[in-house]
């Protein structure tokens, strides 16, 4: 197809040539007034001048017809994966694919618009969370080609978007073709409030409730069971009136994230059950610790235990110093010892149970402490409490605590033996593999010494002990035991024996993780769950879960990982420590993961729980009616209707009907050949300029 057009190439800039072109008009408008003979042959030579000048030419295209581009949208979500809408999906798109093919005209070739397929697939990572972005989607395909081309859109989706007021405009009709049913309807779980921080042992309160959406049957039961469990526990079920607001009492059972699941039954004939569900994850902090601090005597290390213990804010600290046994009379007034007396009834009787920890710091029996204050300890660990017993010289002697009621829960006995010489606190083979100590080599302030001792500074007193039981994790002098843990009934117990930590936090010879090791060893008497010995614990970071196995025996086997959809996989452990596994699980599908290794569970809740897709996965043509409306183009069910007819629109008409719908005819095109010829070849406008000045001089002359 040709096509011819004039156009103008000026050889001097158009404002120059406009103003040669006023000039002109002020001569010839004088040269009329003053009745000048030949003024209309100057003038006409003074306009071929400046039509020679402007540079007319002749421009001569040769086109090539282009096809609109029509923009099939298919939307390939999780929400379209619910029957029927696949089936229906997939007939209406061969049926698109027919309609468009059906546009050529017989004997015109090609037809007059080119389809091109666009799928909407699920989100990953991020985009995951953000739903259903077909307008994104229609968008990025869109700025792939030149505007003038696009013919139309047409979009095949249950109407189900996150992203309904991206486009503003488009350049050409868009129409939406509904999959799904109309007698659809389903009920959900929603979470409306829940704290993202609670104290263990306390009740806090989440708000649910349960909503029904679209059809729903005049016969559905408006009680609904709902089932809750926390961490994969034994579901403690209750019931719910559809509609209405329910705040539920839950109690956290441990410290770090508490993960809560909600469920309520599948009923008969809604949509899905995949948001019959709702998991939170609480995170369990504890209240305000509560440590007793009880010194035997001053002496240089007694400001350590104070200094660790008052820098956590979350620490109360009750510390008591005994200066001198009740039996010592030396005459001083008794108002001048101390602030207050040393309530001993009330500490160690009344209200024992009140605290999470208590230090014995080189304590000795000197009748300070009765015996049934002793042996109310003893009952304090049994029952879930914790002790911690650094011991002095006086531990080795007849004032020792391990002759008095508190030597029965004592993982080691002394030997009577004191040694004063240095050392440096050694990390057992246990030790490596025990969260208290494992690793804390790696806090060495100097390298490691030619001996393979660690780069710390040394101790110089040790009170030696057998072990009798528990778990020896530092040695000192010949593998002699340094620090022994054990569990007594439901507590407890930690034996140090030296006293000298203190030199690490003076920088003696450089010091040492004295601050690290004190503080791993009262979170774990605190039963803090990342201190445990066996655990199995659970890491979401972006697509990938990591699963922790920490053990003080050999690797487990495998751990079974439960899917949200409920398959079930291996997962075989790589040693990354001592004592240390690791397994890695793409996080493919959001939803609750269980893991279990025979002994040991855990749980991780990966995205919401319910996907964004099927929050409220009912079926509508209402958030792309704006665009739709905006664009003239039309909503159709293809479930009453089928696919409407398709047929080409003249640009800016209306672009469907009652059972049609239209692509803009957009007559675009491409040039494959330029020509351009001169109407004012220089030497033709020269000569016919002389020519014409040339008769208004004769004219003139006469």
């Amino acid at each position: 197809m040709t096509h011819g057009s004039l156009t103008l190439d000026p050889l001097l800039p158009w404002p120059w040539l406009l103003a040669l072109a006023a000039i002109t008009t002020v001569a010839l408008a004088l040269a009329v007034w003053r009745r000048l003979t030949g003024w209309s042959l100057r003038a006409a030579a003074l306009a071929v001048l400046l039509a020679a000048l402007a540079n007319p030419s002749w421009l001569q295209e040769q086109r090539q017809p282009l096809p609109g581009i029509a923009l099939v949208v298919i939307d390939d979500t999780s929400s379209q994966t619910i029957a029927p809408r696949p089936e229906q999906t997939e007939a209406t798109l061969a049926a698109i694919t027919k309609a468009i093919d059906g546009l050529a005209v017989p004997g015109a070739g090609e037809p007059p618009v080119e389809m091109r397929l666009v799928r909407v697939p699920d989100g990953t990572g991020s985009d995951a969370e953000r739903g259903s972005l077909v307008l994104t989607e229609l968008a990025r395909a869109a700025a792939k080609v030149a505007s003038d081309r696009i013919a139309g859109a047409i979009i095949v989706s249950d109407g189900r978007i996150d992203d309904a007021g991206l486009l503003g405009e488009f350049p050409a009709p868009v129409h939406h073709l509904v999959t799904g049913r109309s007698d659809e309807w389903d009920r959900r779980l929603v979470i409306e409030t829940a704290p993202a921080y609670a104290i263990v042992g306390e009740s806090i309160e989440l708000g649910l409730r349960i909503e029904t959406l679209g059809n729903v049957p005049a016969d559905l039961r408006p009680i609904v069971p709902v089932f809750l469990s926390i961490d994969g526990a034994e579901p403690i079920p209750f019931t719910v009136q559809t509609g209405e607001k329910v705040s539920i009492e839950v109690k956290l059972n441990h410290a770090g994230p508490n993960v809560v699941q909600l469920v309520i039954p599948d009923a008969e004939g809604e949509l899905t059950d995949l948001n019959n569900q709702a998991v939170v994850s609480v995170n369990g902090i504890r209240d305000r610790l509560r440590v007793l601090l009880v010194s035997g005597e001053p002496y240089a290390g007694e400001r350590t235990w104070r200094n660790l213990l008052k820098s956590d804010p979350a620490v109360d600290l009750v510390h008591f110093t005994i200066l001198r046994p009740p039996t010592k009379q030396d005459g001083v007034p008794v108002f001048e010892l101390s602030l207050i007396a040393f309530p001993t009834r009330e500490l160690f009787l009344e209200k024992i149970d009140e605290f999470d920890l208590i230090i014995l710091d080189r304590y000795r029996d000197r009748d300070v402490l009765a015996n049934p204050y002793l042996e109310n300890i003893v009952r304090y660990v049994e029952d879930g409490g914790a002790l911690l017993v650094a011991s002095g010289p006086a531990f080795a002697g007849a004032e020792s605590l391990y002759r008095s009621p508190l030597g029965e829960i004592f993982p080691a006995a002394p030997t009577g033996q004191v040694i004063e010489q240095g050392y440096v606190p050694q990390i057992s083979e246990l030790g490596q593999r025990h969260p208290v100590t494992a690793g804390l080599d790696e806090f060495a302030p100097n390298p490691q010494r030619e001996d393979g001792s660690p780069g710390w500074g040394r101790w110089f007193r040790l009170v030696e002990s057998v072990p009798l039981s528990g778990q020896t994790l530092m040695t000192a002098l010949d593998d002699r035991a340094l620090l022994v843990l054990d569990r007594i009934g439901a507590g407890r117990v930690a034996q140090l024996g030296s006293d000298q930590a203190w030199l690490w936090s003076r920088g003696y010879e450089g010091g040492g993780p004295q601050l690290e090791l004190l503080r791993r060893l009262a979170h774990w008497l605190m039963k803090e769950p990342e201190l445990e010995e066996e655990t199995l614990s659970v890491a979401v970071n972006g697509g990938e879960i990591t699963l922790t196995r920490r053990s003080l025996g050999e690797a487990p086997d495998g751990i079974e990982a439960t899917l949200p959809d409920g398959s079930v996989q291996v997962l075989q452990l790589s040693e990354v420590g001592p004592g240390h596994w690791q397994a890695i699980l793409p996080a493919q599908a959001n939803g609750l993961y269980r893991f279990s290794d025979g002994e040991l569970e855990a749980i991780a809740a990966v995205g919401p729980a319910v996907p964004k897709e099927f929050e409220n996965p009912i079926s509508t043509a209402e958030l792309l009616a704006p665009l739709t409306g905006l664009t003239r183009g039309g909503s159709f069910s293809v479930e009453t209707g089928g696919v409407p007819d398709l047929r080409m629109v003249r640009e800016g008409r209306a672009s469907a009907g009652r059972n049609w719908m239209g692509l803009a005819e957009r007559n675009a095109y491409s040039v494959t050949d330029l020509r351009q010829i001169p109407l004012a070849p220089a030497w033709l406008m020269l000569m016919l300029a002389g020519l014409l000045s040339l008769l208004a001089w004769r004219v003139g002359a006469r």
